[in-house]
């Protein structure tokens, strides 16, 4: 067995991978919310997602296996934390791309919007003379 998963995998699909373990609403909001703490009981998490454990945990073991979040016992309650604080970088650095996007996307439709025809009205398209 090989000691990293796909250490010899071209880094593009390594990468693919890590998004992929990214790429579900549930998983990214686990890591916001790890983002702006240390460290946060699954009881919290439960709470702050308003999940099921069961669907929760699922999400959990995904981003673990990706290697994305920590877990450590404590007594009855089991606490997870970013693996890496560049996680954080990476979600904040989406949330600024998103942000382009849209601002983009905005200006491209007032651009489109602004370029468009004059609506004709309902007699004016009649009368016009045909070629």
């Amino acid at each position: 067995m090989e000691a990293f998963p796909g250490a010899h995998r071209p880094l593009y699909e390594v990468k693919a991978n890590l998004f992929k373990g990214m790429a579900h609403p549930v998983r990214v909001r686990v890591l916001e919310i790890l983002s702006a703490s240390p460290d946060v009981s699954v009881t919290d998490l439960i709470s702050d997602m308003g999940v099921e454990a069961s669907r929760l945990s699922q999400h959990l073991s995904v981003l673990r296996t990706h290697h994305l979040v920590v877990s450590e016992r404590r007594g009855s309650q089991v606490f997870y934390s970013l693996a890496y604080p560049r996680v954080a970088d990476l979600l904040a650095t989406a949330k600024m791309l998103l942000g382009e996007v849209l601002e983009s996307t905005q200006q491209q439709l007032r651009t489109a919007e602004w370029a468009a025809p004059e609506p004709v009205e309902a007699g004016e398209a009649e009368s016009a003379p045909r070629r």
